[in-house]
């Protein structure tokens, strides 16, 4: 086992540290402590300027906590490539900031399908209108959206992020939910699947978490955990391992601690 060090939580998009109370609970039992970084108050920020944040605020609160090691991350939905950024294009070279694990859950680590199809002119409209006040804002135009032009899975920041490649010092773990009884309940609005992208053509899938698809997630060098892993789970609470659930499932925090602990 690993000696414990802090671990640095990051929010997704248009989310809010609240979203880890459960996991924040759990680390405090495992007597881990824990860095619970913000950018819910940014404005239309882009990945730079999120991640600049970031690491600034990793560094003030190694000089607080008189800590000069290193750190664990765990990341949810676009927290993850954006911390990617930091640390892999940002400070690929320098190193400054030191992490033994990155944990993503439900990362779109090869760019967002759906960022990618709030853009279609076809199919972009009805499935905003879908999304529209529970995963979008009921007034939203993704054109005005930094953050999502960026990491579209045609994006210029994906293409950066693949040209600096996996920090050999990093481990990367990726955790994602799948519809594995192919239940409409999974996540109603598309009927249990995910929107998925490949080779310019659009499909539905059910690997995948209802936003993001397994085929945006998983990448080369990371270890990539499926859950439910008792497929019967999904009898009871199948809503429990889509998207915007997933940093709360207690299945979830338990592989998250495990990644940790190990």
């Amino acid at each position: 086992m690993q000696e414990p060090c802090p671990v640095v939580l990051v929010h997704g998009w248009k989310s809010h540290p609240d979203v880890w109370k459960s996991l924040v609970r759990r680390l405090e039992e495992e007597s881990l402590e824990c860095w619970n970084f913000s950018h819910a108050e940014f404005r239309n920020a882009g990945a730079e300027e999120i991640g600049r944040s970031l690491r600034d605020f990793i560094l003030r609160m190694q000089k607080e906590r008189e800590y000069s090691g290193p750190v664990d991350m765990v990341c949810h939905s676009m927290g993850a490539p954006v911390a990617r950024y930091l640390l892999e294009v940002m400070d690929g070279e320098a190193r400054r900031i030191r992490v033994r694990t990155l944990v993503g859950i439900g990362p779109p680590n090869n760019g967002s399908a759906m960022a990618e199809l709030f853009n279609d002119p076809v199919h972009g409209p009805p499935v905003l209108q879908k999304l529209a006040g529970s995963f979008v804002p009921r007034t939203y135009n993704p054109a005005e959206d930094r953050l999502v032009q960026e990491f579209r899975r045609t994006g210029p920041y994906v293409k950066k992020l693949q040209n600096a490649g996996l920090r050999s010092d990093v481990r990367y773990r990726v955790i994602v939910g799948g519809n594995r009884t192919e239940t409409p309940d999974f996540f109603p609005l598309f009927d249990g699947r995910t929107w998925e992208y490949a080779a310019g053509v659009w499909s539905l899938t059910t690997l995948g978490d209802g936003i993001v698809s397994h085929s945006d997630s998983c990448m080369a060098g990371a270890e990539v955990t499926v859950l439910p892993k008792d497929p019967a789970a999904l009898a009871a609470e199948p809503a429990e391992y889509c998207h915007l659930c997933l940093p709360g499932n207690p299945e979830v925090i338990e592989e998250v601690i495990r990644f940790l602990r190990e």
